[in-house]
């Protein structure tokens, strides 16, 4: 039986359901009715456990129906040789699903969990997408919508003195996307055992010299941590500058994954997979260790870490979903990215840069920088 398409109607009157981030609750646009995630998914699984049911009483009489009509027999000679042709190793990126509220066939890659219709703008859900896959462990919902990005977007043009002028006005803004994109959150004890080198200088001076003394130290450190959830992105398309340009994500709002959260969004089915970023995770838990460390090594004037010993002990891992927002704008041909964490606000993306403008303010700055050393050298020579 073919993977069926989940399409959530409000049970008062029909109407497309959609999550709505402010709200926490999946919302009716027509009738104004408003759900929680758990009722809507009650009410759909007590529906499937029904349908499957009847599938399979009028299966069998769909079956005795199907012998009486073609008792009488038919020849048909169809020649469906030329209709179409093979994918081929074109097909294996991509998906097919229909539209439950219009009927459309639709196509998708393979990494889209969820996606609206292009045709009749319904919000709709491709479960057939995790088949292969593991499912989600937890979601963290959106909290901020898309005009909240598109105000970011706005807020992010201020104050950039190199921006042209005229790309906040003529750009063309593409599309902004609601994407949940995989994350694994690793946890973790952490036993360390670290080694500092260490110095601590002090000068002072006399009417004839003046002196430096530098003493050396090593110093060693030993303890243990905690580490939960911590992020790696596990799709291929986010650069993972970006994405932890965008966190912290507060993973204590996450919430146990139900295909509802995913309603009008779209969804990244990860390609890198668990046992590909444990490296990533290693470096992560590494680098806060040493951090950590390096902060009970405080009253010398330089330290830098020259050996760690670090074992870590009940590492395990989650899948989740984390909500980004991304912009897509294009300027004289050329297409910019952002993107907006859509659960605190923060905001990421790179602009253009006048180049006139660089060149004044370079110069502008280096006029000033000279007339100071300027000054401070006729300073030097009255005194």
């Amino acid at each position: 039986m073919p993977s069926q398409v989940t399409n959530y109607k409000c049970p008062a009157c029909t109407g497309p359901l959609h999550f709505e981030s402010s709200t926490g609750r999946m919302e009716c646009e027509y009738c104004g009715s408003t759900f929680t995630v758990n009722e809507i998914e009650a009410l759909y699984e007590a529906k499937d456990e029904q349908a499957s049911a009847a599938f399979v009483g009028s299966a069998a009489a769909q079956s005795a129906a199907d012998d009486e009509h073609f008792a009488d027999g038919m020849d048909a000679d169809w020649d469906l040789s030329g209709a179409g042709s093979s994918w081929g190793a074109e097909g294996e990126g991509l998906r097919a699903y229909s539209c439950p509220q219009c009927g459309a066939e639709l196509i998708c890659d393979t990494t889209t969990a969820a996606t609206s219709c292009p045709y009749c703008g319904n919000p709709t859900i491709v479960p057939g997408q995790f088949a292969g896959t593991l499912r989600p462990d937890l979601v963290v919902p959106f909290r901020l919508d898309k005009e909240a990005a598109k105000a970011a977007l706005r807020e992010h043009f201020k104050g950039k003195k190199l921006l042209p002028r005229a790309f906040s006005s003529e750009n063309h803004l593409d599309e902004v996307k609601g994407v949940y994109v995989p994350f694994w959150l690793f946890d973790a004890d952490a036993e360390a055992d670290m080694r500092f080198n260490a110095s601590r200088v002090r000068s002072w001076s006399d009417r004839n010299f003046n002196y430096t003394e530098t003493r050396y130290y090593r110093l060693y450190r030993n303890g243990s941590m905690r580490f939960e959830n911590v992020p790696v992105d596990g799709s291929e398309k986010m650069p993972d500058d970006v994405m932890e340009s965008l966190e912290p994500f507060d993973t204590s709002q996450a919430v146990p994954f139900k295909k509802a959260y995913l309603t009008g969004y779209f969804a990244d089915r990860y390609d890198v997979s668990a046992a590909d970023s444990v490296g990533r995770a290693n470096e992560r838990v590494k680098n806060s260790t040493i951090q950590a460390f390096s902060q009970t090594t405080g009253g010398y004037t330089g330290v830098n870490c020259s050996g760690s010993n670090i074992r870590l002990h009940n590492a395990r891992a989650k899948y989740a979903l984390l909500p980004v927002w991304i912009l897509n704008t294009t300027w004289q041909g050329k297409n910019y990215q952002f993107a907006m964490n859509g659960q605190t606000g923060k905001f990421v993306g790179d602009l253009p840069a006048d180049k006139g403008a660089y060149w004044k303010y370079r110069l502008i700055y280096g006029g000033i920088v000279a007339a100071a050393a300027f000054g401070l050298q006729m300073l030097l020579q009255l005194l």
